[in-house]
């Protein structure tokens, strides 16, 4: 009876989970995992290190006894396996795959013992960039259809890699110019506004005064910080009270702020600056234009695995048309701000995460932003 149960366990575990059971599974298999193992260093680019670190994994992939790695300027990256006295040759078909974009092959009896037959050279070309690198393998038998294929799709596989690591790294540098753009919105439109207020209190109120300076340079220092792109929401809503602090002794009591943030979300991850230029823009085109003032409201709620971050105000609104069929890409440099948050909010989170907007004339706006709770690979 036991038998049969322990019988039956086993039958159910083996259905439940099909095994690799033809060479030609546990082939592909083993490809694809080589393949993985390649490609996670090569995302940093093409380098010495990443270099070393893929050359065993790119070396089985193309059969080759020896593999080497070049840069774009025909130097040695690394080289893998035996014949390292195989490198300078190497590096002179290297030279000549780069010039001519075309792999170069030396196919005759080299090494000490004469046992290679053969050291091929293929440039990593990658379109409208040029060549990045070259890919060199040593065999010691006679090169084939089979091999010599093998190589170039090794080859533009390692390319495919290294393009990623480019575009990864140009969104890294477009991150940092919209963040550098973000600072220089800040610049004339606040910065000039709170010297000023500073200044009108430096006779009648020095106390005050001292304390507002203090105020604008803890929101400078924060500001134009020069760690990270990403930032933890308290540490954003902190600045944010510093730029409000400001702003109040500016306005005086024609500006209120109602501020709602559930404890759980204070450490949740989001761009840098992703809070300031909604507050801003809440203040100055929402209250500025408004006999009165009015109220700007900002709230962070938990929302299950996302958190729930928005800014309203009960000033003028604006015109829903300006957005553009729901872009915040508008012609007026009062939301640029705006449209920047929300490029980089999609960037970093997905296009689920952009900001929106409910708006009318007169009807006040409210902009809201939804930021996951953990997102992997993103961290303050």
């Amino acid at each position: 009876m036991a038998a049969c149960a322990v019988a039956a366990i086993a039958l159910i575990s083996f259905r439940g989970r099909r095994a690799l059971t033809t060479p030609e599974e546990r082939a592909v298999h083993s490809t694809l995992h080589t393949a993985s193992l390649a490609a996670r260093p090569l995302r940093q680019g093409l380098d010495a290190e990443s270099a070393a670190e893929a050359a065993p994994h790119l070396r089985a992939l193309t059969g080759g006894d020896a593999l080497g790695v070049a840069d774009a300027d025909a130097r040695l990256l690394t080289w893998n396996g035996p014949y390292d006295e195989l490198a300078g040759p190497f590096l002179e078909a290297s030279s000549r795959a780069i010039e001519g974009e075309r792999r170069v092959l030396l196919s005759y009896p080299l090494g000490p013992d004469h046992a290679v037959r053969a050291v091929i050279a293929q440039p990593l070309l990658i379109e409208d960039v040029g060549v990045v690198g070259v890919l060199g393998a040593v065999t010691t038998s006679v090169p084939g259809p089979g091999m010599l294929g093998a190589i170039s799709e090794v080859a533009r596989y390692a390319c495919g890699q290294i393009e990623l690591a480019e575009l990864d790294a140009s969104r890294a540098r477009l991150d940092r110019a919209e963040v550098r753009a973000l600072r220089a919105q800040i610049s004339p439109h606040f910065i000039y506004n709170a010297l000023g207020t500073i200044a009108s209190f430096v006779r009648t109120d020095p106390d005050r005064a001292r304390e507002l300076v203090l105020e604008f340079a803890d929101f400078t220092r924060y500001s134009f910080r020069t760690a990270g792109e990403f930032t933890v929401l308290a540490d954003e809503l902190r600045n944010i009270d510093r730029y409000l602090t400001l702003e109040r002794a500016r306005f005086g009591d024609t500006l209120q702020v109602t501020l709602r943030v559930a404890p759980e979300v204070l450490s949740v991850v989001l761009p840098f600056l992703a809070l300031q230029p909604l507050v801003e823009n809440a203040v100055r085109h929402g209250l500025s234009g408004r006999s009165g003032g009015g109220t700007i409201t900002i709230v962070a709620a938990d929302e299950g695995t996302d958190c729930l971050i928005s800014v309203e105000d009960d000033g003028v609104g604006m015109d829903p048309d300006m957005l553009r069929s729901g872009s915040l890409n508008v012609e007026e440099g009062a939301h640029v701000g705006l449209s920047n948050v929300d490029d980089r909010l999609r960037a970093a989170f997905g296009n689920d995460y952009g900001l929106v907007v409910d708006t009318a004339p007169g009807a006040g706006t409210k902009v809201s932003m939804r930021v996951p709770k953990f997102r992997a690979g993103i961290r303050a």
